[in-house]
C-alpha cells in the first residue's frame, strides 16, 4: 500500500510540474518598472534661433513602466506597452527666439517628452541561452516645451509649444543568458529616420534573476538608456536633444 501511494504521489507531482512548465511555454506575462537618472544635452528653437545660445540642462529622475504578453499563436504578434515619463529642466543664456517671442538675456525651460510605446513583435529565436525579437513600435508622444523669461527685458514672460502624434518605428531586442549564474545581458531599441528627422530609444544592461521557479521569476536590472529626438524644421521647431543615463529596474515574469 505504501509503495502504491508513493507511486501515485510521484505521478501527481510529475504531472503538476509538467503542466506548470507547459503553461510557462505556452504564454508569459511580464511586468516591469525602472527608475532612470537622466542627463540631457542638446538644443531646440525656431529657424536656427538656437545658434550662439547656451543650454544648461539639469539632471532629473525619470520613470518607465511596462507590461508584455507572449504566446505561441502563429502569425499573431506578441504585445508590449511601455510608459516613459521624461521631463528636462534647464537654463538658456543668450538671445533666443521661440514661439514668436524673443528672450534677450536669460531664460528657463521645461521640456516634457513623455511618450508611450505600443510594440508588436515576433520571437524569431527563443531558447535558454539566447532570444531575439523583431517588430514595430508605434511611439505616441505627448510633449511640450516651455520657455520662461528670467530677465526684465521681455514683456512676454513665457511661451509654450505643444506637440503630439504617433511615430512608427522599427523595434528589435536581444538577450543572452550566462549559464549557471542567473545573469543575462540584454538590449532593445526603436529607431526611425526621415528627411533630416530622427528618433531613437535604446537601452542595454545586465539582468539578475534572484527568484526563478515555476510560479514566478523576478529579476533586477541595471543598465543605460538613451532617448534622442532630432527635428529639422518640423512645424517650425528644431530640436537636437539626447536624454541619457543609468537606470535600475525590476521585472516580474509569470
Amino acid at each position: 500500500m505504501k509503495i502504491t501511494n508513493l507511486i501515485k504521489a510521484s505521478i501527481l507531482a510529475t504531472t503538476m510540474t509538467a503542466g506548470a512548465a507547459q503553461a510557462d511555454m505556452i504564454y508569459g506575462l511580464y511586468f516591469g518598472a525602472q527608475g532612470w537618472q537622466t542627463g540631457a544635452d542638446g538644443t531646440f528653437g525656431n529657424d536656427g534661433s538656437s545658434n550662439n545660445v547656451t543650454f544648461d540642462f539639469e539632471d532629473k529622475t525619470s520613470t518607465s513602466f511596462y507590461a508584455a504578453v507572449e504566446h505561441p499563436i502563429p502569425l499573431i504578434p506578441n504585445i508590449k506597452v511601455r510608459q516613459n515619463n521624461i521631463e528636462i529642466d534647464g537654463n538658456i543664456s543668450g538671445q533666443f527666439t521661440f514661439g514668436g517671442n524673443t528672450y534677450v538675456q536669460s531664460s528657463k525651460t521645461t521640456a516634457d517628452l513623455t511618450n508611450t510605446d505600443f510594440i508588436i513583435y515576433y520571437e524569431i529565436l527563443d531558447n535558454d541561452l539566447i532570444s531575439i525579437d523583431i517588430g514595430l513600435n508605434g511611439k505616441k508622444i505627448d510633449g511640450s516645451i516651455m520657455v520662461h523669461d528670467t530677465s526684465s527685458a521681455n514683456s512676454e514672460p513665457s511661451t509654450t509649444e505643444e506637440f503630439s502624434g504617433i511615430v512608427p518605428m522599427a523595434y528589435a531586442a536581444a538577450e543572452i543568458g550566462l549559464p549557471f549564474t542567473g545573469l543575462s545581458i540584454y538590449a532593445d531599441g526603436s529607431f526611425v529616420g526621415y528627411d533630416g528627422n530622427s528618433l531613437t530609444d535604446i537601452q542595454a544592461g545586465v539582468q539578475y534573476a534572484f527568484i526563478d521557479n515555476l510560479a514566478v521569476d523576478m529579476s533586477l536590472q541595471l543598465g543605460v538608456r538613451s532617448f534622442a529626438l532630432k527635428l529639422n524644421d518640423l512645424d517650425n521647431i528644431d530640436t537636437d536633444i539626447d536624454v541619457n543615463g543609468g537606470y535600475l529596474g525590476l521585472q516580474v515574469h509569470f
